[in-house]
């Protein structure tokens, strides 16, 4: 754990083990989820035989926490579990406050507070005291839900590759706590690396064609697959224009990585990209040569053009241009 600005202390969700006060703040259920149960674990690998006592602080009764907080005539560690902190009634809030200000030895309090302006007072006491503070917030961006599946496999030390790992994300990443149960399953019921084969032989029908995940496998050289997603996706009403943007702004990504030298951190500032789109631009640019990425170019551009009036079918020039990309830029027409 490391020091905040504020004098608390700070811990991942991951391995929050046992403290006097811990406080799980953020909207995140899941993440809060394995917070209580990281401490409940790592408390009881020392002491097995420590009590979990609940608290619900929107329904708590006046005196409950400090009553339990009180020095056991048996002994031994107690853990005590409230929830609801951002619905927190003014009783839970008054003996929350006395709590805190001098924590019982004994006694593990976690508690969780999913946001809001509900109990202020209390959240600035334990932000500027000694509690440990554990961050639950959502993670809205792919690359962050990349990293949290990519740790996910390696505490089950299982490989998967990246773009296996991507994959995963696609098809199950809105939800969390459906994207760790995927990662759990894919742990358990497979051998060996985890490949995108394996992600897309339980999940496969559930990644949503859309124009990126359509470029992606397109960039791979998927062609079966992307040319498949790509008429799901116009099938069901998508609008070809956007779909050409998503396969440009990739390929476009390509030649801005191709046999250019520095590390991901170095290019990702240079040309104002991610260093994950640096990475995984380089590795979709190894099977490129430059002709190749010049006839993609000049074929994306001949496709916009027709899916904006100048061509009667623009369905066969969007399908044109992911078939080249797919191909590596050896595709011609017809």
């Amino acid at each position: 754990m490391s020091p905040s600005p504020a004098g608390s202390a700070t811990s991942s969700w991951r391995d929050v083990g046992p403290a006097p006060v811990v406080l799980l703040l953020g909207p995140e259920e899941y993440l809060a989820a394995r917070g209580f149960e990281s401490v409940r674990r790592r408390t009881r690998e020392t002491e097995p035989d420590a009590e979990t006592v609940r608290l619900d602080a929107a329904q708590y009764e006046p005196g409950s926490l400090i009553m339990l907080g009180s020095p056991s005539l048996f002994g031994g560690t107690q853990i005590i579990e409230a929830r609801g902190l951002a619905q927190m009634n003014d009783a839970f809030l008054q003996d929350a406050l006395e709590y805190v200000s001098n924590p019982a030895p004994d006694v593990v309090l976690v508690m969780h507070h999913a946001g809001g302006t509900r109990g202020k007072k209390l959240l600035d006491s334990l932000k500027s005291g000694k509690a440990v503070v554990v961050e639950c917030q959502p993670l809205k961006k792919d690359s962050d839900k990349v990293d949290f599946a990519t740790a996910e496999f390696r505490n089950a030390r299982r490989r998967i590759e990246p773009d296996a790992v991507r994959a995963l994300v696609a098809a199950v990443g809105s939800s969390l706590s459906e994207l760790a149960a995927a990662c759990h399953q894919l742990a358990s019921d497979s051998d060996g690396v985890i490949s995108t084969e394996t992600v897309e032989k339980y999940y496969g029908g559930r990644i949503e064609a859309t124009g990126f995940k359509v470029a992606d496998a397109a960039l791979a050289g998927r062609g079966g697959q992307a040319l498949a997603m790509l008429r799901h996706a116009l099938s069901s009403g998508a609008d070809p224009v956007p779909l050409l943007a998503a396969l440009a702004m990739k390929l476009r990504a390509v030649a801005k990585v191709y046999g250019v030298r520095g590390s991901s951190a170095q290019l990702a500032k240079e040309l104002g990209m991610a260093p994950w789109q640096v990475d995984q631009a380089r590795r979709e640019a190894q099977r490129w040569s430059p002709e190749g990425l010049n006839h993609c170019i000049q074929v994306l551009a001949e496709a916009d053009a027709q899916v904006k009036g100048e061509a009667r079918d623009p369905i066969y020039a969007v399908e044109r241009a992911v078939t080249a990309i797919a191909l590596g830029g050896t595709a011609t027409g017809r």
